[in-house]
């Protein structure tokens, strides 16, 4: 299919220019035959080049010029010489902006050197000129459209590609989550009781005072711990019905809830805080302040959040613990506070200080991104991938404006030398007239019906020009060509306006304004084709112009819809998938809360709630064997949220056989069952007798590439030739880019192989058939594995 694509053009072009050099056929005179014969060579070397104008667009333009060359001063009324205007096009898609430009100056150059052979100084020779640069300009301008068309359809394919990432890693980080969580607010303090109250049993005929000491820590050690763990319950099983609120209330909330507990904290919050790291300062903030009043009771705090230079600082700060204040239960602690706010702050992006301060405090900083605005920024941008265009709408305005005044131009060449003479100043005052009419496209994609109304309202310059200033009637019949801006009107307002129910207006006032235009023109010249002409024969062009308009922009209006529809379409069906992925992820991660609370309330608060009732009975030995119990359930519970074995274990630990090419048959069978269309071909012959750590490579390039990400229709085709196995990859344009294609990149060079990353979606690799690189990781999570 890809071999089709590249090779397919290039051979109708070149039949289509073959055609016309059979006799009878083609313009006369034919070619002699040494002109044959370059005519012949141009054909080949531009349809070689051509060729190769995906993979390689600079050196096909390269070719097609070179082509153009020959071509032309072999046969300059014969030879057309599309394929360098194509290749033009080709380089526009697939390079940068400047490259592109670069690229337009030996493209017109080359036309211009043709033209100039060719015309031989005539009065023809500036419309060449001016045709052949509005072409370039043009196919280049176009060039760029369809770049940044495909540069959002990948932005989108890579986002929807991370959603997907996300959604089959949701479960895990869901796991990991809550398992620093439930440790965070309870497992440590249990450890604390247990070790506790073991000591106080040990010391008991010695030092008698520390049962006491011990039941009462354990009492208030486990009320703390049952009441986190009671609110942990409460806050999983509201799942079904998330908080709406913003963060900042919830994080203002808190610190609230930590004030009616005797210490004075203040607080200085913004308003609108959201997202993953709104959700890590709510953590830390709660972390802190509870170490606080574990190794500070009575001391004053403080919590700031602030913004500055696109991150958020959080300050939390508390003063010295007060003189004569009951002591904390600081030194039972486990001292993983600070690792897991730590934790916390990097799962965010950011990071984490602590320590004391001056005043014997203590202050925790976190410095977070502030994700919101850049979020919004990014969303912003792919609502208007459509609308930003640094080439096609220039160039349109450019063909525009130049096409009329190329025609009066080649016209001009039959016109006597005092004709042309005479006629200079009225072609400058219509180059003018129709430069004004063009401009407004500029701001076609932004402000559509804006331009519609401006163009219309700018083509009345022509009548008055004509009426104001003595236009010879050959030169005024060119403002009718203004009516192609119109027409590009009509398509920007149905392309980019609001849908055919606010649209429809668009083509018909164009109909009508442009109709009565030209009316007025003749009007004001006095004279249609040459004729004079009356009252009644106006009003009769007026109707005739209106019949005739009226199908052409409903056509171009139409097509203009359509590609709408094509364009919104694709943007629905990536905020619908990418919607989906984060429902499903969301769907994952509840599931691990509700199993949580299931297991929480049927095993830990049990026992802690008896591990609180033996501690107020006065039972020593009952609450270290409820410590032990409710630690071992904890310990479980923990262990089962670690997930299952690791990557590439197998039952019972055993490390599973490397997968080879014999398995990629297997591997494409399971996209299929996904919905994913992905053929293999070449695999029993290309694989057969390879060693086995070549096997293992073929399989993780092909598994790489096919799990960079993308949705569509992919093919891998293997070949075993001359020593090397070289590995074919279509529809993969995720694994071109990106980190996937740097890594691929670096692995198969070291190995002695070569690849290659196409922009429009291949990967083609080749491996020593007798040696293989560095073992292939895996470049981004696979669901393959």
């Amino acid at each position: 299919m890809e071999t089709t694509r590249n090779w397919l053009l290039p051979l109708l072009l070149a039949g289509g220019q073959g055609a016309l050099l059979w006799p009878g056929v083609g313009p006369d005179p034919s070619p002699g035959p040494l002109a044959l014969l370059c005519v012949l060579c141009a054909l080949a070397v531009d349809a070689a080049a051509l060729g190769q104008r995906r993979t390689a667009p600079l050196r096909a333009l390269a070719g097609t010029l070179g082509a153009d060359v020959v071509g032309g001063l072999a046969w300059s009324d014969g030879y057309l010489g599309f394929g360098s205007l194509i290749a033009l096009y080709s380089v526009a898609v697939r390079c940068p902006v400047p490259v592109t430009v670069r690229a337009l100056v030996p493209a017109v150059g080359v036309q211009w050197l043709v033209a100039a052979v060719e015309e031989d100084l005539r009065a023809g020779l500036p419309a060449e000129m001016a045709i052949s640069l509005t072409a370039c300009v043009l196919c280049a301008g176009l060039g760029e459209a369809r770049r940044q068309w495909l540069a959002g359809r990948l932005s989108a394919a890579r986002r929807l590609a991370g959603a997907e990432d996300a959604r089959r890693l949701a479960g895990d980080h869901e796991r990991r989550r809550l398992a620093r969580e439930l440790h965070d607010v309870s497992a440590h303090h249990l450890t604390s009781v247990v070790v506790t109250v073991d000591a106080a049993r040990r010391l008991q005929s010695s030092r008698p005072d520390l049962a006491a000491e011990a039941l009462a820590f354990a009492e208030r050690t486990g009320t703390e711990t049952l009441t986190a763990l009671q609110r942990l319950v409460g806050v999983l099983r509201a799942a079904d019905h998330p908080d709406q609120r913003p963060m900042s209330g919830r994080i203002e909330e808190l610190v609230a809830g930590f004030g009616r507990l005797g210490r004075p904290v203040t607080a200085r919050i913004p308003d609108d805080l959201a997202g993953p790291a709104a959700e890590a300062i709510h953590g830390i903030v709660r972390e802190a302040l509870t170490n606080a009043l574990r190794y500070a009771p009575g001391a004053a705090a403080r919590v700031l959040v602030r913004r500055a230079g696109g991150l958020l600082e959080l300050t939390v700060e508390n003063a010295p613990p007060r003189a004569g204040a009951a002591p904390g239960a600081g030194s039972l602690g486990a001292g993983r506070g600070i690792a897991g706010m730590r934790e916390r702050a990097a799962s965010a992006g950011g990071r984490l200080t602590a320590g004391p301060t001056r005043e014997g405090g203590w202050r925790v900083r976190a410095t977070l991104p502030d994700g919101e605005p850049r979020q919004r920024d990014e969303d912003g941008r792919r609502r208007d991938v459509l609308r930003e265009q640094r080439l096609a709408d220039p160039a349109l305005t450019l063909a525009a404006t130049v096409l009329p005044v190329s025609f009066a131009l080649a016209l001009s060449e039959d016109w006597p030398a005092d004709g042309r003479r005479a006629a200079l100043p009225a072609l400058l005052v219509v180059c003018g007239v129709l430069v004004l009419h063009a401009l407004p496209l500029l701001w076609r994609r932004r402000a559509p019906r804006t331009v519609l109304l401006a163009a219309s309202a700018t083509a009345w310059l022509g009548p008055v020009a004509t009426a104001a200033v003595p236009l010879p009637s050959q030169v005024a019949e060119l403002l009718v060509g203004g009516t192609l801006v119109e027409t590009m009107a009509v398509y920007a307002v149905a392309a980019f306006g609001q849908g055919p129910a606010r649209t429809w207006p668009g083509p018909v006032a164009a109909t009508l304004g442009a109709a009565a235009v030209v009316t007025a023109t003749s009007c004001a010249d006095g004279s249609v084709a040459g004729e004079p002409t009356s009252v009644g024969e106006c009003v009769l062009l007026a109707f005739f112009l209106s019949v005739l308009l009226a199908p052409v922009f409903a056509a171009v209006w139409g097509a203009g819809l359509l590609v709408r529809r094509r364009r919104l379409r694709a943007v629905a069906y990536d905020d619908f998938a990418l919607a989906s992925s984060v429902w499903q992820a969301g769907q994952a991660a509840e599931a691990e809360r509700r199993r949580l609370a299931l297991t929480l309330r049927d095993a830990v608060l049990a026992h802690t709630s008896a591990l609180v009732g033996a501690a107020r009975r006065g039972e020593l030995a009952q609450v270290a064997d409820a410590a032990r119990a409710a630690l071992a359930a904890m310990r479980e519970m923990l262990h089962s949220l670690g997930g299952a074995d690791g990557d590439g274990a197998g039952p019972g630990g055993r490390l599973a056989p490397s997968p080879t090419a014999a398995d990629l048959d297997a591997l494409c069978r399971a996209l299929r069952s996904r919905g994913r269309e992905v053929r293999l071909r070449g695999l029993p012959r290309a694989a057969r007798g390879l060693p086995p750590s070549v096997q293992v490579s073929v399989y993780r390039i092909v598994e790489a590439a096919l799990g960079a990400g993308d949705q569509g229709r992919a093919r891998v085709t293997l070949r075993r030739r001359r020593g090397r196995v070289r590995i074919t990859v279509t529809g993969v344009r995720l694994a071109v880019v990106g980190p996937v294609a740097e890594r691929l990149r670096v692995q198969v060079t070291a190995g002695e192989g070569r690849i290659a990353c196409e922009p429009a979606g291949t990967l083609r690799v080749s491996l020593p058939a007798g040696s293989a690189p560095a073992p292939v990781q895996e470049v981004s999570p696979s669901p393959f594995a």
